[in-house]
């Protein structure tokens, strides 16, 4: 297949802007919706219902302005593009939508319905790796063919590609898009448990792509003595220091031990009290 040009491309983009600049040969159609067939190779996932509610409103008011583009096949018709517009006519009750009919090859379905999605941005990044993968075990192309077919870097598909050796529970935040493919990225290298760490750490803190890289080089850095014994304080110690520190005292501690200085009389008498409290 060639890189995206003029022909689906220039249809692609004229229907994006809402209009066609020049109509193709087989013109606009009204095809009905149950000769229609989804697109076996659509990488999309899911669907969001309340968007697609919202269309099918915006095309009750106004009619449809976007035609959905398709290929024939033995007197039925497979989807190429347009699946949430077909889906809101469809739960408008109507029986026919307008169609812009395709002369791609079906073997070229894929490839089109993927380069489609990633124009519109329509797909999560796991999504686009799966169906990036799905080409190159079906036509053995290389990262850089691939790049070309759909006019995107070479560095691009081997870093998207990246995020199918990462464990479950990390591609899981990504389809959902609780983490960024840019989060991701920068968690290969780590062990399964530290990945858990810093994934836990992005959704409780907020963290940007770049916060969350000073995370990872703070879990790397080497754990000196000290802050080893201090891991291994219990939280009832820790809590009543930091009531101590609050006083003024100064205060050192280890691993079995609490010790408290006072400077003066003062110091020893709000000593008493908080000890007072806490019994």
């Amino acid at each position: 297949m060639k890189k995206l040009g003029r022909g689906l491309g220039a249809i692609l983009e004229d229907v994006e802007a809402g209009y066609l600049k020049s109509i193709p040969k087989n013109g606009i159609k009204e095809i009905p919706l149950e000769k229609i067939k989804i697109n076996p190779y659509q990488p999309r996932k899911t669907f969001n219902e309340e968007a697609i509610n919202e269309l099918a409103a915006s095309i009750k008011k106004h009619g449809l302005m976007q035609p959905v583009i398709v290929i024939e096949e033995n007197g039925e018709f497979i989807l190429v593009a347009g699946e949430r517009r077909l889906r809101a006519v469809k739960s408008l009750g109507k029986k026919e939508i307008k169609a812009i009919i395709s002369d791609i090859s079906l073997n070229e379905l894929r490839e089109y319905a993927l380069i489609e999605n990633i124009q519109r941005e329509d797909l999560n990044h796991l999504e686009i790796a799966e169906s990036l993968k799905s080409l190159i075990d079906e036509h053995g192309y290389t990262h850089e063919i691939l790049a070309k077919n759909i006019g995107k870097s070479r560095s691009y598909i081997t870093n998207i590609l990246r995020l199918l050796n990462l464990p479950e529970f990390v591609k899981e935040k990504v389809a959902n898009n609780e983490i960024s493919h840019g989060h991701a990225k920068i968690l290969s290298g780590l062990s399964e448990e530290e990945m858990l760490k810093v994934v836990d750490n992005i959704k409780k803190e907020n963290l940007s792509v770049r916060e969350t890289e000073k995370f990872i080089k703070n879990l790397k850095k080497p754990v000196s003595k000290k802050e080893k014994e201090d891991t291994l304080l219990d939280d009832n110690v820790l809590e009543v220091a930091k009531k101590l520190k609050k006083l003024g005292l100064k205060i050192e501690l280890g691993k079995d031990y609490l010790k408290i200085s006072y400077k003066n009389r003062q110091d020893l008498e709000n000593l008493r009290k908080l000890l007072y409290k806490l019994n």
